[in-house]
């Protein structure tokens, strides 16, 4: 059974906020349903100033609207909000992980500049699941010779430090049956690969076996973020390591190894933010969105400061334009944590509510440092992973395509396999569309000529890590990408022609099997 939080209020996690400038919100406004709460005034000490939103929108004049949007939304206005962010994790010991002050004091920086904008804002309150390392994990190999392993712990690894010769299953390497471990000698670590099933069952099984700690290596070349789940209870250190690294150590005779975690695992509240124009046919509602939050272990300017930033300055820079559909944009909380906050806001509405809702733009880290041009493939054409999304996802596809070959871009696509915020608005059968510029994944040759960068390194070398800040932002990439944010949303603000179609049960049926391997965000399950 999972721990629950041991503090009065699971609104801060007081090891990461004790010292921290408190942030004293005043919530009034524009109301919701359960868990929601307008926001209004703040008295927050310590916040970043918000940058000045114009008062109609610069935007506003000129008779090509279009071209007045793309000038005004910025590299330098983007930049802005990321400093803002930079500057919350600075003072929050480096993160912004959803369920801390740092987090709190993201969404209250957001709220303040959606609103003096001109949208009318509120915040969306929800309980999870969460995970946060209270120092980092640490193996060791202590024999045949000493040295130190680099290795990433999987999120919701319970806590420990054991110091143990190692063993491998005795059946299939990957420790996905309980008679892969027949005769593993108790009180050993398990070193296991990846592969076949879950990460919770692979440790599952070794730690019914006998074994006081997991290590799972890759089975291709890289580092691995796991996770083992919100539902993972053992009181198990469990971390991973990289395929040349794990394939090292399983050749390795007298093999002794230290593993150590220090974790917590509990309730904490958060919040989405979710602000809407007060104009616009509220039947066709257009929606741009981002997590806001980071990884407990780093400040996340990357992963997702830039998709965050970008919304907020297309958000800006849009207020005085008059748009024939509705605008809401939204910040989401926990993505880190499971796609908790877009999916506890697509689940709580009505269904009438989620037919208003045209369409769902996504940004998801947009401003890699060795980046990529990737758009979300709509319609399946690249024949990879999962099929396509919900009819109209096709044409948003086709949108972005346009503004890259504007531009003088290439690009390719990515595919939908529920890796980000999006997931949720395809089960319900919502055409879905974004930009992503890649992550831990190593840049091949081939795209390294199709895009430079460094060939053989991954797209985002921080990825997860305490030095995603942001002087890990490619700043080429993020105002490319934050023109696209703007021109996308502009377009469909305009006309949503051709979107009214939906596939909900396809939808739900093509998504299922994704849901259960998402491969970046949040960290793979196996």
């Amino acid at each position: 059974m999972q721990q629950t939080h041991a503090y009065p209020h699971p609104k801060r996690l007081p090891w990461l906020g004790a010292s921290m400038t408190a942030v004293v919100l005043t919530l009034a406004g524009c109301g919701g349903g359960d868990g929601d709460s307008g926001g209004g005034d703040e008295a927050a000490a310590g916040l970043p100033a918000a940058p000045q939103a114009p008062r109609l929108g610069c935007a506003a004049s000129g008779n090509n609207v279009m071209k007045a949007l793309l000038d005004c939304v910025t590299l330098d206005g983007v930049m802005a909000h990321l400093q803002a962010l930079q500057q919350v994790a600075d003072a929050n010991q480096g993160t912004r992980v959803a369920g801390t002050t740092g987090y709190d004091q993201s969404v209250a920086y957001a709220e303040r500049v959606l609103r003096e904008a001109g949208y009318l804002v509120r915040r969306q309150e929800f309980q999870f699941q969460t995970f946060v390392t209270r120092s980092p994990s640490v193996l060791q190999q202590l024999a045949p010779a000493a040295r130190v392993l680099e290795n990433r712990i999987m999120a919701y690894s319970g806590s420990g430090d054991v110091s143990a010769p190692v063993s491998l299953p005795s059946g299939a390497p990957t420790g996905c049956e309980a008679a892969d471990f027949a005769g593993f000698p108790a009180g050993r670590i398990a070193l296991v690969s990846r592969g076949t099933c879950t990460f919770a069952l692979k440790a599952s099984n070794a730690h019914a076996a006998g074994a006081t700690g997991v290590v799972v290596y890759n089975n291709v070349p890289g580092d691995l973020n796991g996770t083992l789940g919100s539902d993972f209870a053992l009181e198990l250190p469990v971390t991973s390591v990289s395929q040349a690294l794990g394939q090292q150590l399983a050749a390795t005779a007298g093999l002794v190894l230290r593993l150590k975690t220090d974790t917590f695992r509990g309730l904490a509240t958060t919040s989405n933010v979710i602000a809407e124009s007060p104009g616009g046919d509220p039947s066709k509602v257009v929606m741009a969105g981002a997590h806001l939050d980071s990884v407990n272990e780093g400040p996340g300017i990357n992963d997702n400061g830039t998709g965050s930033a970008a919304v907020l300055e297309t958000a800006v820079q849009m207020a005085g334009i008059k748009t024939r559909n509705k605008l809401r944009f939204a910040l989401w909380g926990a993505e880190e944590s499971g796609l908790v906050g877009s999916t506890r806001y697509v689940e709580q509405l009505p269904q009438a509510e989620r037919d208003k809702i045209a369409l769902y733009l996504n940004f998801d880290m947009i401003g890699s440092p060795n980046p990529g041009y990737f758009i979300y493939d709509g319609d399946n054409s690249d024949q990879v992973g999962a099929g396509p999304g919900p009819a109209g996802s096709e044409l948003i596809e086709k949108t972005f395509e346009s503004f890259y070959r504007q531009r003088g871009i290439r690009f390719r696509g990515t595919d939908f396999s529920g890796r980000s915020d999006y997931g949720p608005f395809i089960e319900a059968g919502i055409p879905s569309g974004g930009l992503f510029t890649g992550a831990e994944e190593i840049k091949s040759a081939s795209d390294a000529a199709l895009w430079g960068g460094t060939a053989g390194q991954a797209y985002d070398r921080c990825y997860h890590l305490a030095c995603d800040t942001i002087a890990n932002v490619n700043r080429t990439a993020l105002e490319i990408n934050a023109d696209a944010v703007a021109y996308a949303t502009l377009v469909y603000a305009m006309n949503t022609r051709g979107l009214e179609a939906r596939r909900p049960q396809a939808a739900m049926q093509r998504m299922a099997p994704a849901r259960l391997s998402w491969p970046e965000h949040p960290p793979v399950t196996q």
